[in-house]
């Protein structure tokens, strides 16, 4: 299976899981993707904030729409991933993920993505590496 062409990348950004989420993309970019999240109460975890699922899923998101940027003809797949939780967030604010493809080889990608808060207060960190077949 072909990856999209460049005017077609950002059909990419239209998924179903996306939307359940409430994640629209601000900015998708070459090798870039800025993603945005208003946390809802159906987003939060038993304690009453953010889930970590919902963290990861926003940024990984955001990672996977950086990297299809650069994929051209080729299809990727993640091998990795992994998450750190820096602070809690509420209902009523919005997290956004800053994703940048930060190595690139053949067959490789890494991503890293930095999750914050709307006044700047760092939510999570996230790494990933994918897989271009």
């Amino acid at each position: 299976m072909n990856g999209p062409d460049r005017e077609d990348r950002n059909a990419r950004v239209d998924d179903p899981f996306c939307e359940l989420l409430g994640v629209t993309f601000a900015d998708v970019g070459d090798g870039t993707a800025t993603a945005r999240m208003p946390v809802t109460p159906d987003h939060l975890n038993v304690v009453g904030v953010l889930h970590g699922g919902a963290t990861f899923a926003l940024a990984d998101s955001a990672a996977g729409t950086a990297a299809s940027t650069r994929l051209g003809d080729d299809s990727g797949v993640a091998i990795e991933a992994n998450v750190s939780f820096l602070a809690t967030v509420e209902v009523g604010e919005t997290v956004t993920a800053t994703a940048e493809v930060t190595h690139e080889s053949d067959r490789t990608l890494e991503m890293t993505v930095t999750v914050e808060t709307e006044t700047g207060e760092r939510v999570a960190s996230y790494r990933a590496r994918g897989y271009k077949f």
